[in-house]
Order: C-alpha cells, then sequence, then structure tokens
C-alpha cells in the first residue's frame, strides 16, 4: 500500500492508503473516541462517537469508517464534533441501565468502594480490602467505629432483608490489618520539592496529608491540641473509638514522612500569614469547635457547659464536676456521647431533653438504644425554656413542652411550643449538644460567609487568598460527619497536587449510570435467598456504663466472611474498563433531557459461560461481529427491527455453545460491561 501524508489537529500523520483516519489517528498517538471500532473486525460505523471535521467537507465524517486520502486536513475537537459527540453519548446513556458503582458507594461521602473491598473480605484478603479503602481514606479502623454509615441507606440487600454492615466490615479487616506483621503501606510518588502546610490534625486535615505525601510532596500538619485527631480524639469517648486505634493509624501517616506540630495555635504562637508564607500551599482544616448557644434564659450561669467542650475535657483527662442530675439538650450523636459520659463519671439521673420525637432525632439509632440501656431517660418534645439558678449555679431546667407542625425544610415536623405547659426537672449541670460552630480567631485574612464560616470554592476548595484551600467543618456547609470532612481533604488534596505542578484542576463529580430502584427490582432483590445480617457483640449494659473501655467486640471472623457473601455486587464487573462510561465523562452531558422510552432489559445466560445484560447494551454490535468475523461461529445476532432490536444468541446447539467457553472474544471486545464471563 502506498503511503500517505495528513494533518491531524495541525500534526502531520503518515498512513497507508486504505487506512481509515481512525487508524492513523491512533497510530499516530491521537485519541478520537469510539466505541464500535475494533482492529479484528471490518468497519462499522454504528455509535457515531469518533466524529471528525474534514477540510472542503461540509458534513462531519465517521473516522472510523472512512478512508484517509492523502492531504486531508482533519480536526478532531471544534464545537462541532463536540457537540455531536454530546448528543450521541446523551442518547446512548438515555437508555443505558446499570450501575456503573454500587449504590453504598455513591452515598459514601468519600466514594469509597465499599463493594470492592467488602468482597475482598468475603474472599478472606483483608490486606487488599484496606488497599481499596485506603485509595479514598486512610484512618479505616477509626472511622469504621464511629462513622454512621450512610453507604449502609442505600444498600439493596435491604430489599431481601437488611443491608449489609459494611461499616463493621471496615473496622474488622482493618483491625486486622493493623495486626499483622505488615500493615498495608501505599508506595509514595517521589518527591516534588513542594511544601505544603495543613492546618487541623483532624480527620479532613490528616486525610489530606495523607493523599499529598502520597503524590510525593513534603506535608507539615500544625494542630492547636496536644495530640492529632480532631475529633476524633477530643470529641468522640474512648468508648466508641479507642485511641491506641486512633494512634496506630496516625503513627501510619507519619510514617509517610509527613511532619506533625502540636500545640501550635494560629495567631498566638505562628502568625498565619508567616506559616503561608512558609509553604507553596497551604490548607485550612481546623474544624468547628465551639459549641453552639442553647438560646435560653439562663444559659450563662456556672453549670452549664457545652457539649463539645464537656467531651474535650474528658478526653484530656479531666473529669469534670458534673454532680449527680444531668440534663443533655440535643438530639445529634454529641449529644449521645455527651449523656453517656456523664453516665460514665457517675451521674445518677441523666436526661436527654429534645424538642421533637425519636423518630426525628439525628442520631444513630443506634446510640439512641445504647444510651437508653445505659440508664438514660429521653424526655422527647421538651425544650429549654429557661435554666433556673440557685445559689450561683444551675439548679433546674424548665420545659417548654412541644407538638409536632408541618415539615420543615429538612423533611421533619417542626416542633410547635403548647401554649402554657412546662415541666421542670432539678439538675446539677446542663449540657448543651445543639451544634458546633468555627472560631476563625487567628484567620482574619480569609474571607468568610454570610454564617462566619470560611468561603471555600466547591470546586477548588480554593479561599480568598491565592495559595490557600480549606475543607471540613470550617468551610461552607458547617459541621458534619468525619466521613464528609475525609472526602472533601482528598478531593482537595488531588486540586492542591494540581495547583503545586503549575496547572490547577478543579474538581468534577464524574458521571456515572445509576439503575432506578423500581418495584419490579425490588421485587426481583426480595426473592434472594435469606441471610441475617450480622449484629456487633457488645459487653452487658451493666458493665460497660461503669467504665469507658469500648462497648464492642468486634466480629468474629466467620461472622465477617458470612457477612461480606451477603453483598449483591451491584456495582458493574467491568466499570474501570468501561468505554462507554470514560466516554460519557470526556464532557458535561445531561442525558435526563432526552429520556424516553428504554429498550427491552433483560439479564439471561443462555450461552452457559457468559451473562448477557441488554439493559447495557448500545447495540454497537461489537460482539456479534467478533463472534463472526473473529471466533467464526456466528452464534450471535441482531433479533427485531428498529427500536426494538435486541441481540441474541441465534441458537442453541450445545455443541457450539460448549465452544465459548474457551473463547470469551465477545465479552473482551465488549466496551460496556454488558457481557461478564461466568466461568
Amino acid at each position: 500500500m502506498s503511503e500517505i501524508t495528513l494533518t491531524i489537529n495541525g500534526k502531520t500523520c503518515a498512513g497507508h492508503q486504505g487506512d481509515s483516519i481512525l487508524h492513523i489517528a491512533q497510530a499516530n498517538g491521537i485519541t478520537i473516541p469510539n466505541l464500535c471500532a475494533h482492529e479484528a473486525v471490518a468497519r462499522y460505523g454504528a455509535c457515531g462517537m469518533c466524529v471528525v471535521e474534514v477540510a472542503g467537507n461540509p458534513k462531519l465524517v465517521r473516522s472510523c469508517s472512512i478512508d484517509a486520502a492523502d492531504g486531508m486536513v482533519i480536526q478532531t475537537n471544534t464545537a462541532r464534533t463536540l457537540q455531536a459527540r454530546k448528543i450521541a453519548m446523551e442518547l446512548l446513556m438515555s437508555d443505558h441501565e446499570g450501575d456503573c458503582v454500587a449504590p453504598c458507594s455513591l452515598s459514601c461521602p468519600a466514594g469509597t468502594d465499599c463493594q470492592g473491598y467488602v468482597k475482598q473480605i468475603a474472599l478472606g484478603d483483608d490486606r487488599k480490602a484496606v488497599e481499596i479503602i485506603k485509595q479514598k481514606l486512610p484512618l479505616p479502623a477509626s472511622i469504621g467505629r464511629v462513622c454512621p454509615h450512610p453507604c449502609e441507606k442505600d444498600c439493596r440487600r435491604q430489599y431481601a432483608e437488611q443491608a449489609v454492615s459494611i461499616a463493621m466490615l471496615k473496622q474488622f479487616a482493618a483491625d486486622n490489618d493493623l495486626a499483622s506483621a505488615e500493615p498495608y503501606r501505599a508506595a509514595l510518588a517521589a518527591p516534588t520539592g513542594k511544601t505544603v502546610g495543613v492546618i487541623g490534625g483532624g480527620p479532613g486535615g490528616l486525610t489530606a496529608a495523607y493523599f499529598l505525601a502520597l503524590a510525593g510532596h513534603s506535608v507539615t500538619i500544625y494542630d492547636a491540641m496536644p495530640k492529632m485527631g480532631g475529633m476524633l480524639r477530643y470529641g468522640i469517648p474512648e468508648y466508641r473509638l479507642p485511641k491506641k486505634v486512633l494512634d496506630s493509624e496516625i503513627a501510619a501517616i507519619a510514617a509517610m514522612g509527613v511532619t506533625m506540630k502540636n500545640d501550635v495555635k494560629i495567631g498566638k504562637d505562628v502568625a498565619f500569614d508567616d506559616l503561608r508564607k512558609a509553604h507553596d500551599a497551604t490548607l485550612v482544616a481546623i474544624g468547628a469547635w465551639k459549641s453552639s448557644a442553647i438560646g435560653c434564659v439562663g444559659e450563662e450561669l456556672p453549670g452549664v457547659l457545652g457539649g463539645i467542650d464537656f467531651l474535650r475535657a474528658v478526653a484530656l483527662g479531666g473529669k469534670p464536676d458534673i454532680g449527680k442530675r444531668v440534663a443533655v439538650v440535643g438530639g445529634g450523636n454529641t449529644a449521645m456521647d455527651a449523656c453517656r459520659t456523664a453516665v460514665r463519671l457517675g451521674a445518677e439521673e441523666v436526661y436527654v431533653v429534645y424538642r421533637r420525637t425519636r423518630n426525628e432525632m439525628p442520631a444513630e439509632d443506634v446510640e439512641i438504644t445504647e444510651a437508653m440501656e445505659e440508664g438514660v431517660t429521653f424526655k422527647f418534645l421538651t425544650n429549654p425554656a429557661e435554666i433556673i439558678g440557685k445559689d450561683g449555679r444551675a439548679a433546674a431546667v424548665k420545659l417548654q413542652v412541644m407538638e409536632l407542625g408541618e415539615p420543615d425544610a429538612s423533611g421533619r415536623r417542626s416542633p410547635v411550643p403548647v401554649k402554657d405547659k412546662f415541666e421542670y426537672l432539678d439538675v446539677d449541670t446542663v449540657i448543651g449538644a445543639i451544634g458546633q460552630k468555627v472560631s476563625p480567631i487567628g484567620f482574619e485574612e480569609i474571607a468568610l460567609n454570610s454564617r462566619g464560616i470560611i468561603a471555600a470554592d466547591e470546586h477548588t476548595y480554593r479561599t480568598s487568598l491565592e495559595g490557600v484551600f480549606a475543607v471540613g467543618d470550617a468551610t461552607n456547609k458547617g459541621a458534619s460527619i468525619a466521613i464528609e470532612a475525609i472526602g472533601e481533604a482528598n478531593r482537595a488534596a488531588g486540586v492542591i497536587d494540581s495547583y503545586l505542578k503549575g496547572a490547577m484542576a478543579a474538581f468534577a463529580e464524574p458521571f456515572v449510570s445509576e439503575r432506578a430502584v423500581t418495584d419490579a427490582v425490588k421485587a426481583m432483590i426480595a426473592e434472594k435467598p435469606k441471610a441475617a445480617r450480622a449484629t456487633m457483640p457488645q459487653r452487658a449494659p451493666e458493665a460497660r456504663k461503669h467504665d469507658f473501655a469500648e462497648i464492642n467486640l468486634g466480629l468474629a471472623e466467620e461472622v465477617a466472611r458470612a457477612e461480606a457473601k451477603r453483598c449483591l455486587e451491584c456495582g458493574c464487573h467491568d466499570y474501570h474498563d468501561c468505554k462507554l462510561i470514560e466516554c460519557a465523562n470526556l464532557q458535561e452531558i445531561h442525558p435526563e433531557r432526552v429520556a424516553g422510552e428504554k429498550h427491552e432489559g433483560y439479564v439471561e445466560q443462555a450461552l452457559g459461560c457468559i451473562e448477557r445484560n441488554q439493559n447495557k447494551c448500545i447495540l454497537c454490535n461489537l460482539c456479534v461481529r467478533t463472534c463472526d468475523e473473529v471466533a467464526g461461529k456466528a452464534i450471535l445476532g441482531l433479533v427485531g427491527r428498529g427500536f426494538k432490536t435486541v441481540i441474541r444468541p441465534e441458537f442453541h446447539d450445545p455443541a457450539v455453545i460448549a465452544d465459548c467457553a474457551n473463547c470469551h472474544k465477545c465479552a473482551d471486545a465488549c466496551p460496556t460491561g454488558a457481557l461478564k464471563i461466568l466461568k
């Protein structure tokens, strides 16, 4: 074949007469998106993703099916080609029905591959499970103990009986790894010579330091407290998170070369501007350490404490004089930690005052149950109207009786005072646990939002100062759960890494396909063999409420392996190699705008060794062509006409189908994960 020369995106490219434009582009290192092209089969031109502009041709051409000609001038990424690909991809994805990743992973604020690590636990490989977890968070043993596991709320297993115990399994694998002779350690990139200062040694700061160190940067964490850990150390009691576990995971981060400096107060021990100038980039992750006010008369009296202040004092080794009767105001996990800590400090009567009912409490249900088991009394539908003093300190609480009205912005029914109806509680101490606020002292140079919280861009995490980024409870929406801060810190570390390399890239949430949970899907899952959810063994309430030893005893190995095997593996087996999702993320798409009727969806295993999922098929016909042209079997074919066309095996000759077990070429060629090799 004679040689030809053409110009693609301004680059001179050599090829041969008879080659397609796509082939020559690929041979010269130029990528043109495509889904239906494969070098082993004849040209087809089905997907429409590989369109390019050819000078002198008014129409877009499909580069996979057009012969290149000598002297052609081609542009691959013009406004027209991008728009055409966008429309083609939106049409394909509007008909695509499948979970790219499992719903548990989508619900995890850190994006942890829950399905991936649960599978490894089922297989008995805890080290591999921890490797997967640490791709997103560096504190699995700690977070496995304290995370309210939003992942489990969307676990599809709930439609059979109950969700998989994902958080417990994370703790199980992480504990086993920590106890092993050589705990998992990720490899560090080559040093970049760049330095990053991280202010705040809580879950967000530790996470950012971990991923920045992995990227090869020199990281120093500055923290105001005596030890690293932030709220994991000073806001969560020992009985929930033993500090030796947290210490082990922090030590692993320090072993990566991260420098940790404690008792450093910004604005007192070092000026923020000086610290900022000492580093190439700075991340602020100072958390929210100030207790919100209760908002009633008398809260300034001695004997009235903030929930965070109370827990911090105990964590520092103190034993606050709370007396025998304690009222904790609030309904979140901090309130549960405070009331249960008060029990352990010897209080004989401990009350939780909450203005709604148990159904509306934001605290985890298990936390509420455990508090009740330990003797805490819950005063639902009451709210402090006044804290009454005697002899100069709090002595009683006047409680306004409430009733539930209409739902508020959070979806919970609003508490409404019942006119002239009050109750009284005699107390020695009142602990307010109704929220946390940021104290920006020392950071006055950084712009705050209208709520007095650090303003940080939601995609770049940049503050108003050049080179200064911020994440976690101190930013934007305020205090949240630890896994939220961890997720933000991981993403921010990626942005900071790109910033230090001279081309800052904002974080963009990747597009994924999500399967609709219809009644039919629920019914299908409900037919799965039933397997009871594992329960965490605990110390008895009468024993545990007198000390701060960990109350959970951990899952036995056989229980953990069985629990992991309950996973339905909802996410696509081919996600990491899927060309369809790769193309879907080349530019922003909105398939919902062209949504309409979908193809007939079904899953079948007629070929025995391969599962076909028509919900994921894009009719690129690669499997049909590969079976015919490469394997020489022609087992597959297009069935039907028009929109209702599907791909099915054309006949069921046992001898021919037996050949499939040793072939798998159709599955290898499939660009979407519609074909899954079973054996």
